[in-house]
């Protein structure tokens, strides 16, 4: 089970950070979200390993824009948040992994990723809310039976410290890591190191 942190925006915290078994790191370069992380420079995610990929989450923005932060911060991988088309997915793809997140409410909404299955390397299932992530509101997880695809996916939406036991329940075989952010903050962008190391041990026991 793969590991990701997502909404790391302050210097110290993601020093912290670096000293767990956290496979993937994600950072918000999208304006409105209070864990955009615009003042991060690379010093301060160079502390990083080589375990820890670095994701940049987007919102509908440019490739230009995209490509900027993927060189400026040596991104590994680029997480899609909006609207993002399927040809705006292959067309990034053919430089960068691709994460494509889906809003989910309901067995149905597992259709729409049907057509990015070719598109993408991996899913990102997150609670459809108004906004962009980082709500901290669950799913029914108990319709991810529901998705018959292909493609390995995260799991996001409100995962809190107490959700290790129920995780390791999921059986789903195309489960390839789960997605924690607000559920694990003290303030939006300001993660709680020691509960997410707790919470790490705990699924892994």
């Amino acid at each position: 089970m793969k590991i990701k942190v997502c909404g790391m925006k302050y210097p110290d915290n993601i020093k912290e950070l670096s000293k767990l078994p956290v496979h993937f790191m994600g950072m918000i370069f999208y304006g409105k979200s209070p864990r955009h992380a615009d003042e991060l420079k690379m010093d301060n995610i160079n502390v990083l390993s080589s375990f820890t990929k670095r994701v940049g989450v987007f919102v509908d923005a440019d490739i230009d824009v995209i490509m900027e932060m993927v060189n400026k911060y040596n991104l590994d991988l680029v997480q899609l948040h909006g609207k993002e088309t399927v040809e705006f997915c292959k067309e990034l793809n053919k430089t960068m992994p691709v994460i494509k997140a889906f809003n989910i409410s309901e067995a149905a909404d597992f259709e729409q990723t049907k057509l990015y299955e070719d598109a993408c390397n991996y899913f990102l299932f997150d609670t459809k809310t108004l906004q962009h992530g980082g709500s901290g509101q669950k799913f029914d997880w108990d319709i991810l039976i529901a998705y018959k695809g292909n493609t390995l996916f995260f799991l996001s939406g409100g995962i809190s410290p107490e959700d290790a036991d129920r995780i390791k329940e999921i059986q789903h075989p195309k489960l390839y890591g789960i997605d924690l952010n607000s559920r694990f903050e003290t303030a939006p962008g300001l993660k709680n190191i020691e509960s997410i190391e707790q919470f790490i041990n705990d699924l892994t026991v």
